[in-house]
């Protein structure tokens, strides 16, 4: 009986499993439209909860560059600027983008704005929320299973163990929030370069946001990023194929003015 549950569950795992922008592989098996109505109400909630700013210059400078980025992308993406301080944004399943009033403060051009814009839509793109989500279910799942099987010391149990268990805790779940991260710049960064803003300007900005965290709390935008100099190697890796398709978009006519 447990042999057939653990044969279950694998094989609904495997089945799972697809190739995110970047081609890491993911596990993935929550109906997306579940996920995006999760992220509609989600983002129904906050516009409820949290004031939104009705300064004009910001709005169009978010739907300006929001926009741009977004047709590199297709749908049809709602984008509001909330009255916050904290320099933060995000974007959520459903295509919902929020930008906090401090993050268009502290970014000194649009390129910067866009690199943070593009980051937090990558996020939608390579399907991380569904991916956090399908893990939590998997993990609960397993845990599950690996309280049913009264026989550790044997292969099954210890196979539901190292996959479900301890698995779970060091090889799957811990790590997924960094590495979802560095996907999201190398996608952000792709996609602003292919809307004709510089990706020169990522670096600039995450050096300037890892200034002002210096001696406060850390601005919860950074909390579960790479640290700064991995984020700048990793970015500066990545930076001759973005500033290839920033050139191809140039060549394009693409060169927003969204200042």
């Amino acid at each position: 009986m447990f042999k057939k549950i653990l044969s279950v569950l694998v094989t609904c795992l495997l089945s799972a499993c697809i190739t995110s922008p970047t081609g890491r592989s993911q596990l993935v098996f929550m109906p997306e439209a579940q996920i995006d109505q999760m992220g509609l109400q989600a983002f129904d909630n906050l516009k409820k909860q949290k004031p939104v700013s009705t300064n004009s210059q910001y709005n169009q400078l978010a739907n300006c560059i929001a926009g741009a980025i977004t047709r590199e992308t297709g749908g049809n993406w709602e984008v509001v600027v909330f009255e916050d301080a904290t320099p933060n944004a995000f974007a959520l399943p459903g295509n919902k983008i929020g930008i906090h009033t401090g993050m268009i403060t502290l970014a000194d051009n649009q390129d910067q704005l866009a690199a943070v814009i593009g980051h937090e839509v990558g996020h939608v793109l390579a399907k991380h929320s569904n991916e956090r989500a399908s893990q939590e279910m998997a993990v609960n799942q397993g845990l599950s299973i690996i309280q049913a099987v009264s026989a550790p010391q044997t292969a099954l149990g210890q196979t539901a163990l190292g996959m479900l268990g301890i698995g779970a805790q060091y090889g799957i779940l811990m790590p997924y929030s960094r590495v979802h991260e560095s996907e999201a710049d190398m996608i952000g960064m792709d996609l602003m370069a292919k809307a004709g803003f510089d990706p020169r300007q990522s670096i600039s900005l995450w050096q300037k946001m890892e200034r002002a965290s210096q001696g406060q709390q850390p601005i919860e935008f950074l909390s579960t990023h790479p640290s700064n100099s991995t984020r700048i190697q990793q970015l500066e890796q990545h930076m001759p194929q973005a500033m290839g398709l920033f050139q191809q978009a140039q060549s394009a006519g693409k060169q927003p003015h969204c200042n």
